[in-house]
């Protein structure tokens, strides 16, 4: 089979085995793979796949299962799936665990469908926390960061949808109508606007999703109100930064830091049995839409990673098969 291999830093088209589907597994046909930030790092050397997962980049994908492991649920044969990976999704064939695999939602089209898996699963896991009677008092604040984005355009939905948050958002001011249509209460130019400042000044956030690091901390934990949490899901400007402890002590705040891929895997099958329970009927009913701004054919990662990169791009970008 063709898959995008990494030689010096780049993506290479390369002829590979075909994988089998273990006991637990079933085996995709690939239509489309969504592109994640953490692509770009594993292509640049920074992100290794874990120990098992195929060479190549790729965490998600959607498509038809042509193959399963073992023999029991032979049925599934045909079904059209997307899936959460370690790795392998820039490829034509991709095996997963079957715990990793939902079903195509109602109403997206497949090549849509690889724009979800990854991004449900981790604003799940970083925000589900504020499903709670709390929500029945009163719309809690949820800032997140890059709302522009794969992730963002996703979580904007679900805080608004499931946990019926206020939704704050940091973006370009070019995207402002497109997210107030996704259900942004508030957008903020981050390269303007002094979020900390006007979060303060409301009252403060119960929850910030960051993808920043370092650069955001300390506005972070001012955004933040009492009993707030900081979530922090990527490194993008900085790994390394001085906070006020005394502050965080008298506000009660709270910091966490989580990534996806390198959780075990009956942590990563729970995420998704919890994303399949709880927000894939939202998704069905078309209350939360994939986000897809840009769409290239597989043998154009390079290009793809170069637009990510680049930034200022609305939604997911997704490699297509065809």
């Amino acid at each position: 089979m063709l898959a995008l291999t990494v030689a010096d830093g780049n993506l290479v088209p390369d002829t590979v085995p075909d994988p089998e589907p273990g006991p637990e597994e079933v085996l995709i046909e690939v239509a489309a793979a969504g592109v994640n930030r953490a692509d770009l790092l594993q292509v640049a050397g920074h992100y290794p796949p874990p120990a098992g997962a195929p060479a190549w980049p790729g965490l998600e994908v959607a498509g038809t299962i042509v193959a399963v492991g073992g023999d029991d649920n032979s049925s599934l044969v045909g079904t059209e799936v997307c899936a959460l990976l370690p790795g392998g999704g820039y490829a034509e064939l991709v095996t997963v665990d079957a715990g990793l695999v939902l079903p195509r939602p109602e109403g997206v089209e497949l090549v849509e469908a690889a724009a979800l898996p990854e991004a449900a699963a981790t604003v799940h896991s970083n925000l589900s926390y504020l499903i709670s009677p709390i929500v029945e008092e009163f719309s809690p604040k949820v800032l997140l960061h890059g709302g522009a984005g794969g992730i963002g355009t996703f979580a904007l939905q679900y805080a608004k949808r499931i946990l019926g948050a206020e939704v704050w958002t940091t973006a370009r001011a070019q995207f402002t109508e497109d997210l107030e249509a996704l259900g942004a209460d508030r957008v903020l130019d981050y390269r303007e606007d002094d979020f900390a400042a006007e979060m303060r000044a409301a009252g403060g956030a119960r929850a910030v999703l960051d993808h920043i690091g370092a650069a955001n901390l300390e506005d972070n934990l001012k955004a933040l109100g009492v009993d707030g949490q900081l979530n922090i899901i990527g490194l993008q400007k900085g790994r390394t930064a001085e906070i006020d402890l005394g502050t965080l002590l008298a506000k009660r705040q709270k910091i966490t830091g989580t990534t996806l891929r390198s959780r075990p895997i009956e942590q990563r099958r729970q995420i998704v049995g919890e994303v399949f329970e709880r927000v894939w009927p939202v998704v069905d009913d078309g209350l939360i839409k994939p986000v897809v701004g840009t769409r290239l054919p597989l043998k154009q990662a390079a290009e793809a990673h170069s637009i990510m990169q680049a930034g200022g791009h609305l939604g997911k970008i997704v490699l297509t098969a065809a």
